[in-house]
């Protein structure tokens, strides 16, 4: 795995190489999951408000083939949203794995609508 591989950005907050090296180390195990994963996208943002409550966001994206999987969880501790946020990927790309893996297995049966003609068997 590159580094190049998940991006991290911080909004509203600077990024601190603890928590940097916290979301690839959890973050690159979603890698075990699907060897398609082209990218992930860590998005981490401080809103404070005045109740101190859900002020902490993490936001995922995961770029695969097909419509790319997109992940919000609000905290108020940032290590926790993190945490939270790879819960819920991980449930999201084993879903779409399942799926996949379903559709794959299964045999879908085609009906044609109109009648075909019959060939006469040439002797």
């Amino acid at each position: 795995m590159d580094d190049k591989d998940i991006i991290i950005s911080g909004q509203n907050m600077e990024l601190t190489q603890a928590l940097k090296e916290s979301v690839v180390a959890k973050m690159s195990k979603l890698f075990v999951h699907d060897d398609r994963i082209q990218r992930l996208r860590i998005e981490l943002s401080y809103a404070p408000n005045k109740h101190h409550h859900n002020e902490f966001t993490a936001k995922g994206r995961i770029e695969i083939r097909g419509p790319d999987m997109i992940v919000s969880v609000s905290s108020d501790d940032m290590y926790k949203s993190i945490d939270e946020l790879i819960v819920k990927l991980a449930r999201k790309v084993r879903r779409r794995h399942r799926l996949e893996r379903i559709k794959r297995n299964s045999l879908h049966h085609v009906d044609i609508p109109a009648a075909l003609p019959k060939i006469a068997a040439k002797s």
